[in-house]
């Protein structure tokens, strides 16, 4: 008998057992502190699991990381020698891309502009831009970030796309290398951060990075906060050189009450949940990858916590 340890504060394991016991019927599915024998433990679904939180269990043979990101897992000291996979899901890449689409259309049809004009009750016109008018740049073409392009091209947006390494994607301008950063930045009407936080882009968009957008952008992260240094990303904000933001990421989460962020009527806050693990789309997935990892097949969307990806 095998069992499958769960782990997350964030997601219902009542949910996601229900869904993964009809295909797993040779696994007991439980929570840590039900597990009876930390040797029948074969494979683990954890979000965020605590430091040590792998080492009673010396026979796991896979980990499934409850989400795309990895982050939670670089650096650790703690993780087995095990393959580790993400959460690759359709339905966690269309969620993430109606969340960006809405956030850039917001900016493109000049919303916050008319939000602000409501509240002091006065008619305010201003004549809709053409999308094709409206650099839209796309920073990480990793799954999430490509569809999120891809949907942007689809609505006309005139849409440029970055990454670290060379790639191609029909309908998007893209570039790479950190030698075309800042002039990828200086032809971005709207950023759009989607990049994995590794200890590569862990404060990539300084200060100084940020100064290269062009003057009045709007600033889109949904990616991770300590991607950007949220300083710099306030003080360009107060100035009006990034003139709007919708921040769903920060440095340090929960936002704390007393950040200024919250009191700057130019950002759009939300609680970290532009693109989260559907159970009822993604047990399935996960469920294969413990099919495989059982019959010692390779396992699908392997991750690499030392890269960050």
């Amino acid at each position: 008998m095998s069992t499958l340890v769960f782990y997350s504060e964030f997601d219902s394991f009542e949910e996601w057992s229900a869904l993964l016991a009809p295909h797993l019927p040779g696994v007991t599915i439980c929570r840590a502190e039900t597990v009876q024998d930390p040797d029948d433990v074969h494979y683990a679904l954890a979000w965020k699991p605590p430091q040590g939180f792998f080492a009673p269990y010396r026979h796991l043979r896979l980990l499934v990381n409850l989400g795309a990101g990895v982050d939670s897992l670089v650096g650790r000291d703690d993780l087995p020698e095990i393959p580790i996979v993400r959460l690759s899901d359709p339905d966690m890449a269309r969620m993430m891309a109606s969340y960006v689409l809405f956030a850039v259309l917001r900016y493109a049809r000049d919303i916050p502009a008319f939000e602000r004009a409501q509240r002091e009750q006065r008619w305010h016109y201003l004549h809709p831009r053409a999308p094709s008018g409206i650099r839209v740049g796309v920073l990480g073409l990793g799954e999430l970030g490509a569809y999120a392009a891809r949907e942007l091209a689809r609505q006309g947006f005139d849409v440029r796309g970055w990454s670290r390494s060379p790639k191609e994607i029909a309908g998007i301008r893209c570039s790479s290398g950190l030698g075309s950063l800042n002039d990828f930045l200086s032809q971005s009407d709207i950023l759009v951060v989607m990049l994995p936080l590794t200890p590569q882009t862990s404060g990539l968009l300084s200060a100084e990075r940020l100064a290269h957008l062009p003057q009045g952008a709007a600033f889109i992260n949904v990616s991770r906060g300590a991607i950007v240094d949220q300083a710099a990303l306030t003080a360009a904000l107060r100035s009006g050189q990034i003139a709007e933001a919708t921040l769903d990421v920060f440095d340090r989460e929960p936002l704390p009450p007393h950040d200024p962020l919250w009191r700057l009527d130019n950002v759009l806050i939300t609680p970290h949940l532009a693109s989260v693990a559907l159970p009822a789309s993604a047990a399935r997935q996960v469920a294969e990858n413990i099919q495989r990892a059982a019959r010692g097949e390779p396992v699908l969307n392997q991750v690499f916590p030392a890269r960050g990806y």
